[in-house]
């Protein structure tokens, strides 16, 4: 059994840390299969576009880590009903947004400290333990992501280019690994 030789509190932030990199680097490496008008392609009225979902993780993790230990999550002035508006963003200005609020959590992680993981946070005014806001923020993340790379998937057709092991590629995928080790 692997064991780590750090303190769990530290552990729990770098997986948390590397979680997130994780499904900022799967979203960077959806946009980079799509054009402009991909971003603004909706299935229907009721369904989000790709802009519409980075719009929405963009002020959801600016509003939930900006002064994140020292005031609620939900700050005044966002304006969460305007990232569901669709917009005429390009493809560029579409990454800036989705860096700038990567940046703002990876700030915040950056700068926790065991301690921090005892205390607690507020979000629209209700109590959360640190890694409770941590894990919420990262299920949100998660959530979200998966939408985009749906999207792009359904979008791009045939010229999809898999972010994961392909169908019926798992065999190979796994003898490739254990050859690795």
């Amino acid at each position: 059994m692997k064991t780590f030789e750090i303190a769990p509190a530290n552990e729990f932030v770098r997986t948390v840390k590397d979680t997130f990199q994780r499904y900022k680097a799967m979203g960077n490496n959806t946009f980079a299969q799509l054009d402009t008008p991909d971003f603004h392609f909706s299935p229907d009225k009721e369904s989000n576009s790709i802009a519409v979902l980075i719009q929405h993780i963009h002020g959801n993790l600016c509003s939930r880590f900006s002064d994140f230990l020292t005031s609620d999550g939900e700050k005044p002035e966002r304006e969460r009903d305007k990232e569901f508006e669709e917009t005429e963003m390009t493809k560029e200005e579409l990454q800036v947004l989705w860096d700038e609020g990567f940046r703002v959590l990876e700030e915040a992680l950056s700068e926790l400290t065991e301690g921090d993981l005892s205390s607690i946070v507020f979000i629209r005014n209700e109590p959360h333990s640190v890694p409770e806001a941590l894990v919420r923020s990262l299920a949100h993340i998660a959530y979200h992501v998966g939408q985009i790379v749906y999207l792009a998937k359904c979008i791009k057709g045939q010229e999809w280019n898999t972010l994961s092991i392909p169908k019926g590629k798992s065999k190979e995928y796994n003898r490739k690994i254990r050859k690795k080790k």
